[in-house]
């Protein structure tokens, strides 16, 4: 394994002509602030190999035939690169990684794994006593944004614990830093809220699930659900911590919330439907049922961010998600409180409305130092200052944020949503989407081009997006999101050159490389031939949509 092989392709490479071998006398001499990654890689890469890689004792000289993997943080490097800035330089006797961070030194580490090549990934040795090398030379690397992320719907279909621990791992093999996790919708909450239990109790199980699009006549009549306890939750932030990876969390309001109607129905539109009658939704699309704009859901929903920002410490989750897409209006046009709010207020109008009611928690969250997100439509209406914009219905709602003053997240779904199919033809798993190939994602370019050098800068980086109606396994995910996020990775860190001048046929032979690297870790990525066998869901109605997606 070569640096010619790695993924996200480095900025500067200098082959050298010769290997270091590891062995049972490598030692790890660990910096100031690299205590994190050398547990990282004794739990990772010495499960691998099986060496023991100990401390090593800095005040000797290396002996004949011993070598040493040297991490150290160096600020200058950071204020010359950046904070994730690495610097690996290798040679016969050893393996020097300096960043800008310790979270620069993190992802050099990430670097080293992949340069000793795919069994490097396994969880332990194939074989005993084997020898592993890396290739002399130098790498230095920097990502070109600070926000590479991946949002993971855990609320349609729920993935536990593990598979969420699993897939933290897999970001940070990726060198993403960002988290996007999306706990609470209409058809299930998933953290537990203490002075709530019935989010939990009622509000995070369904009693059926539709198979496939929402036109499938098709149900899975096993009721589902799940959630996390608030000490899984701190294990799961503990967890992406330690992997420099931030965490995003998402609480869904004002729409998306029948799950929270159904457990607490006074939080509804009491007025206008009968929201004691309402369950957790067993089906897919966009619900009339939002909450009611009532100082109680206001105090109930401030009790939730409270609970949430203790589980959340800023340094790992400045920004907090609300939220704020799809909310139909139609019950605040026919709700008496609605209308008396809209009237108390000086409201024009509904999405009026929304906006008082996002600026609220916009307001709160600031005092107590978080900075509010939301989807592009928290845009209507008007939008508080501070509050920074995930653009999902395509560029146009990041380029007005980002012409606005506000911090942007690029995350368009007719290009970078991953439940979307791979490719055309009726083998594709219930095909969802415009057809969105490794290349289409290859070529996907976060900054808009009508956007002026200042303007740019509010562009804070990219995500991929997975919602996951229609993916009831971690399978499932597994195919929608790889080889797909690796692509997304290389767009987020790499300096690429323009989308039609990427050099896809090189990615392509890497990705060679990096297929063997997901088998080794468990993943059920879709095959470059297509889905093998059991991946396919002959049957099973989707929602394809034919064509190139729209550039908006």
């Amino acid at each position: 394994m070569t640096s010619a092989d790695l993924i996200p392709a480095p900025r500067r490479t200098a082959p050298g002509d010769g290997l270091h071998e590891l062995g049972d006398t490598t030692t790890i001499a660990a910096g100031a602030g690299t205590e994190g990654v050398t547990r990282w890689l004794r739990s990772t890469v010495g499960a691998a190999t099986g060496l023991a890689l100990r401390d090593a004792d800095t005040g000797l000289e290396l002996r004949d035939g011993d070598t040493r993997i040297e991490l150290r943080v160096d600020p200058e490097l950071g204020q010359e690169l950046g904070p994730e800035a690495y610097r690996m330089t290798v040679d016969r006797r050893a393996v020097r990684i300096e960043g800008g961070s310790a979270a620069g030194v993190f992802w050099g580490a990430q670097t080293f794994r992949q340069l000793l090549g795919p069994d490097a990934f396994r969880r332990a040795p194939l074989e005993p006593g084997r020898k592993w090398t890396v290739p002399t030379g130098t790498v230095e690397d920097a990502p070109r944004f600070p926000w590479r992320g991946l949002m993971l719907d855990v609320s349609r279909h729920f993935m536990p614990k593990d598979g969420v621990l699993r897939y933290l791992d897999l970001l940070a093999a990726h060198k993403l830093n960002v988290f996007h996790f999306h706990l609470t919708d209409d058809q299930g909450w998933r953290v537990e809220i203490k002075r709530h239990p019935r989010l939990t109790e009622q509000g995070a199980w369904r009693a059926r699930t539709k198979f496939g699009h929402r036109a499938s006549p098709l149900w899975d009549d096993r009721p589902h659900g799940g959630f996390y306890t608030q000490d899984d939750i701190r294990e799961i932030v503990a967890y992406a911590a330690e992997r420099h990876i931030r965490v995003v969390p998402e609480i869904d309001v004002p729409g998306h919330s029948q799950a929270a109607i159904a457990a607490y129905p006074e939080l509804g539109n009491t007025h206008v439907v009968d929201t004691a009658s309402l369950t957790v939704w067993d089906n897919w699309g966009v619900t009339p049922n939002v909450l009611a704009p009532t100082d109680h859901t206001l105090r109930f929903y401030e009790g939730v961010f409270e609970e949430l920002l203790g589980l959340f410490p800023a340094d790992v989750s400045p920004f907090i998600h609300i939220g704020g897409d799809e909310c139909p209006k139609d019950q605040w046009k026919q709700s008496p409180a609605a209308q008396a709010r809209i009237a108390e207020l000086g409201l024009k109008d509904e999405d009026e409305l929304q906006s008082w009611f996002i600026r609220h928690f916009d307001t709160w969250l600031t005092e107590r130092g978080r900075r509010l997100i939301g989807w592009d439509e928290i845009l209507e209406g008007g939008l508080a200052p501070g509050a920074a914009v995930s653009s999902w219905r395509g560029y146009q709602g990041g380029i007005t944020a980002a012409r606005a003053g506000h911090d942007v997240v690029m995350c368009p779904e007719q290009q970078v949503y991953l439940d979307h199919r791979q490719a055309p033809g009726d083998d594709e798993p219930m095909p969802i989407g415009y057809v969105r190939t490794l290349e289409d994602v290859y070529r996907f370019e976060p900054v808009p081009p009508q956007l002026t050098e200042a303007e740019a800068r509010h562009v804070l980086g990219t995500q991929a997006n997975v919602w996951t109606e229609v993916m009831e396994s971690q399978d499932r995910v597994d195919y929608q999101v790889f080889p797909r996020l690796a692509a997304l990775a290389e767009v987020a860190w790499s300096a690429l050159p323009a989308p039609a001048e990427r050099d896809y046929a090189d990615f392509r032979r890497r990705m060679t490389a990096h297929y063997a690297r997901l088998d080794a870790l468990g993943v059920s990525y879709r095959p470059p031939t297509g889905p093998l066998p059991w991946q396919q869901r002959p049957g099973v109605l989707g929602r394809p949509i034919e064509g190139a997606p729209p550039n908006v």
